[in-house]
């Protein structure tokens, strides 16, 4: 069973377009808008007048009315196309290269970063190795030396 359709109404100031569809968001899609019209208030379902009579008449089809010169006309009219912006293939294939070579360059040169810092925290280890021999040497060399001025005292 098809549901029953509802009569919705947008206008941008300048024209009024009414269509009749199952929903809200069928509705939405008829007149090409991807935002809640609804939600803000520029939308709503409208119960009277003669643009609900000619929209029950052709469902699913926009009917438009100017209210700036023919207030009162009413005419079908198809959905508003929303203009995309799209780049040629050549130039996205293009920018798609671009970046891809951006990226590996990025990753070469992240990965030198980090075998310098590796090569420096092996350095910084080695030293650190070689300095507590040396600070053991000495300290075991001068409690050699402190047990020896001990027991000479003893």
């Amino acid at each position: 069973m098809a549901r029953k359709l509802k009569v919705f109404c947008y206008s941008d100031g300048f024209h009024s377009w009414t269509v009749a569809a199952p929903s809200r968001a069928r509705a939405l899609e008829a007149w090409g808008v991807r935002r809640d019209l609804f939600k803000d208030g520029s939308a709503k379902e409208i119960d009277i007048g003669p643009d609900r009579e000619a929209a029950l008449a052709a469902p699913g089809e926009l009917i438009e009315r100017g209210l700036s010169v023919d207030i009162g006309k009413v005419e079908r009219t198809a959905a508003p196309k929303a203009k995309a912006k799209r780049e040629s293939d050549a130039k996205a294939l293009a920018k798609v290269a671009a970046l891809e070579a951006d990226l590996a360059a990025l990753d070469e040169a992240q990965a030198e970063e980090t075998a310098a810092m590796e090569a420096e925290r092996e350095a910084l280890e080695r030293r650190a190795a070689a300095l507590t021999r040396r600070q053991t040497k000495a300290r075991d060399d001068l409690k050699a030396k402190l047990k020896a001025a001990r027991a000479k005292l003893s």
